[in-house]
């Protein structure tokens, strides 16, 4: 049995490696961007948030708007199309554009590298870092010269950790430290958690009454230490470190 939960933390170190993100990145007041390389999927998620009814661009991988890298472009008026002459064959998917309170939240994907020498690549092992430049108008379409635009360096970092944040977007855990209790919400059915020790042993099951979208774990009585709940419904599972302090 402890060879078995062994190569079970095995696994669950390894695939929390190898997923990193930029988090969510302010490029001024209005405007904010966040990169997620996923090494298992070879896919990187950008998200990018700005007003509704202005001009924005964002260039990834580039330190100047005129160099090569790669970039996303909103407009809130379209007057004529403009064909690129060299376009790359690899290009972002949109995955969601959705709009609440005057701000635009677009979600793009795309695979981290491919063949064509004309696209931008964004190796998973390579990537530490990137840089980002942003413009923004003051109109529905762009207009030049634009002084509202500037440049950042977004750094990436591993995640894995003890904090307070979602867990693969379907899961929220919290309190995390926690002394007393541990809430859990997820966006599809939870039937059970399972609670190990740092060394792999196993510390109790939880069973969660008519797999519901909430749940509730009592850790008075666990021992000041760091643990590992296994979330678990009808087809999937996914791990969090939780601190009982």
């Amino acid at each position: 049995m402890q060879k078995i939960i062994f190569f079970f933390l095995l696994i669950f170190t390894a695939g929390h490696a190898q997923s990193k993100s930029t988090g969510v990145v302010s490029l001024n007041a209005d405007m904010t961007a966040k990169l997620t390389l996923d090494n298992p999927s070879s896919k990187v998620t950008l998200v990018v948030t700005g007003p509704v009814d202005k001009w924005s661009s964002l260039s990834l991988g580039t330190s100047s708007s005129t160099t090569s890298g790669d970039v996303y472009v909103y407009t809130a008026s379209v007057t004529t199309n403009i064909n690129m002459s060299s376009a790359p064959t690899e290009q972002w998917k949109t995955i969601s554009n959705t709009v609440a309170a005057g701000k635009r939240t677009v979600t793009l994907e795309r695979t981290l590298t491919n063949s064509d020498l004309n696209d931008f690549q964004l190796g998973f092992d390579a990537t530490n870092s990137i840089d980002l430049v942003w413009s923004l108008s003051g109109a529905a379409i762009a207009t030049a010269p634009n002084p509202n635009r500037g440049s950042t360096t977004a750094t990436f970092t591993t995640n894995l950790g003890v904090e307070e944040v979602a867990f693969d977007d379907k899961v929220i855990l919290y309190p995390n430290p926690s002394s007393s209790e541990v809430f859990i919400k997820t966006k599809t059915n939870l039937s059970r958690v399972t609670i190990y020790s740092q060394a792999g042993a196993l510390v109790k099951t939880v069973k969660i009454n008519d797999n519901g979208l909430e749940a509730k774990v009592n850790v008075t009585d666990l021992p000041k230490a760091l643990y590992i709940f296994e979330l678990e419904n009808e087809t999937e599972k996914s791990w969090k470190q939780v601190l009982v302090n």
